[in-house]
């Protein structure tokens, strides 16, 4: 008698249940976990598959004796850029520190319907709970929506929602730092340029960049641009408000970087004929030339709170909804006290 194609190569997979019963693997997790939204008529043909095939996720059974999996999901839109990038990175590390797999799913573009793929599928693989890296307000869709079946937590700087529990870099407070330093220096005519304000970090360090300017009666001079050096350069080279200007906050450093090479292109020195300040304290920022003044985003910190944050909400503890972490002023050679002209 002919012997089954799974059996012949040992014991069965999830993608072999999936191929026998026609459906995504994603779909073979979903019945396994008990997911909501499966048909009946899908749920009991693969059930009758499983149990055709001899199939056993170990991993499920471990969480059935356990009652949790060890394993968390992380959702992150944009994953390209530097904040998102480096905060998924310091997650993996916590949770790998703590004895705890991770689940990802990224994004590239912000999807709803990707979105909901993406949450349906760590939901369905059985995370204990899911953190969602959330840099620009579309990204809170994911969350809005009904509610998911494992706790979420939210890293992002969200304002005004006490529904969601969120750990994040206090963006606020960085941009104070900032304006804090640049008039300690001297400064009065200064320019914020700011990053895409669909962006909650970009539109929280602008919130706070206006306030401290209303406060010492300065003008609030802002451009906004789309985090490329590209952007920092066509405002250094070309826009005619660096006349008007003795110092500029960029709400990153890679528009800091263009910020620098613009302004050379047009003959202002820095930082003797205008200061600059980054956010981010990328690795390259302390070798530009001049080396860059700069905000720390201590991402290592947010990662070991957030996973706190999960395992108090697992223990069934009461956890603040918004948990920040203080940034760092790391002053460099691009920031000096301002000199009037002389002559």
């Amino acid at each position: 008698m002919a012997r089954d194609a799974t059996s012949s190569r040992g014991r069965p997979s999830i993608y072999d249940v999936a191929h026998r019963a026609g459906v995504s693997h994603m779909t073979v997790s979903r019945v396994i976990n008990d997911h909501p939204n499966i048909r009946e008529s899908t749920r009991r043909h693969v059930r009758e598959v499983i149990a055709e095939l001899g199939y056993q996720p170990s991993s499920v059974a471990r969480a059935l004796a356990s009652r949790h999996s060890r394993s968390i999901g992380v959702m992150v839109d944009a994953a390209d850029h530097y904040g998102p990038k480096n905060t998924l990175l310091a997650i993996e590390r916590a949770a790998r520190s703590a004895g705890y797999t991770v689940a990802t799913f990224s994004l590239s573009g912000w999807e709803e319907g990707s979105a909901r793929e993406g949450l349906a599928d760590l939901t369905g693989h059985g995370v204990d709970a899911v953190c969602l890296i959330a840099p620009r307000m579309s990204s809170l869709l994911a969350v809005t929506a009904p509610p998911l079946d494992a706790p979420t937590i939210v890293i992002g700087d969200v304002e005004g929602d006490p529904s969601l529990t969120t750990v994040a870099v206090d963006q606020g407070h960085g941009a104070s730092l900032v304006a804090e330093h640049l008039t300690a220096l001297g400064h009065r005519s200064l320019l914020h340029l700011a990053g895409p304000l669909d962006w909650i970090d970009a539109s929280a360090r602008e919130r706070a960049w206006r306030r401290e300017m209303d406060a010492r009666g300065l003008p609030p001079h802002m451009l906004i641009g789309d985090w490329t050096s590209d952007s920092g350069f066509e405002v250094g080279a070309r826009h005619p408000i660096i006349d008007d200007v003795t110092a500029i906050f960029a709400s990153n450093d890679q528009m800091a970087l263009g910020l620098l090479h613009g302004l050379t292109t047009r003959g202002l020195r820095v930082p003797e004929d205008i200061a600059i300040v980054g956010y981010d304290d990328a690795p390259e920022s302390r070798h530009l030339i001049p080396p860059l003044t700069t905000v720390r985003q201590d991402f290592d910190e947010v990662g070991r709170l957030a996973l706190g944050t999960v395992f108090d909400v697992l223990a069934g503890r009461t956890v603040e909804s918004r948990q920040r972490v203080l940034p760092e002023l790391i002053v460099r050679a691009s920031s000096i006290p301002f000199a009037l002209p002389t002559g």
